[in-house]
């Protein structure tokens, strides 16, 4: 099978710009949106936004991906990444945020965070011991050369 630039299946649904869908996707591959959908889109796989593309409603996927505009509560099981045209307003839930500069948010993200340790993270060694290494201050005095 030949693979594609989508994400390598080949089971890829296409919303079309200009094509305008109310109603929801439920697939197990790649969905593309360049058009507009009012409604749900639910996949394992991969869901990318085109720079035309309109989201309105609930997306949950594996990944999804942006540069145009959702207004929706977003559910990502690996990662959402907001290329530098996105636009989202609305709740993130995914693990892996990547927004590229200029991309805008408007919402909640949650992460899987409920609360930190009480202790901080131990740094390595190395790290730990640089100010130990640090440079000593030295003081110079100069000669008097008159005498």
């Amino acid at each position: 099978m030949k693979k594609n630039g989508f994400g390598g299946d080949d089971n890829i649904t296409l919303l079309a710009k200009g094509v305008h869908l109310k109603g929801d996707i439920r697939v197990e591959g790649t969905v593309r949106i360049d058009g507009r959908l009012e409604g749900e889109i639910h996949t394992k796989g991969q869901v990318i936004v085109g720079e035309d593309g309109l989201v309105q409603g609930t997306v949950a996927a594996g990944t999804v991906v942006s540069s145009g505009r959702i207004k929706a509560t977003v559910t990502a099981v690996e990662r959402v990444q907001l290329l530098k045209t996105a636009i989202v307003i609305g709740d993130i839930h995914t693990p892996v945020l990547m927004m590229e500069e200029g991309a805008k948010l408007q919402g909640t993200t949650d992460m899987g965070v409920t609360a930190w340790p009480d202790e901080l993270p131990k740094l390595p060694s190395a790290v730990r011991d640089l100010a130990s290494h640090r440079a000593k201050h030295v003081a110079v005095h100069e000669k008097d050369s008159s005498g």
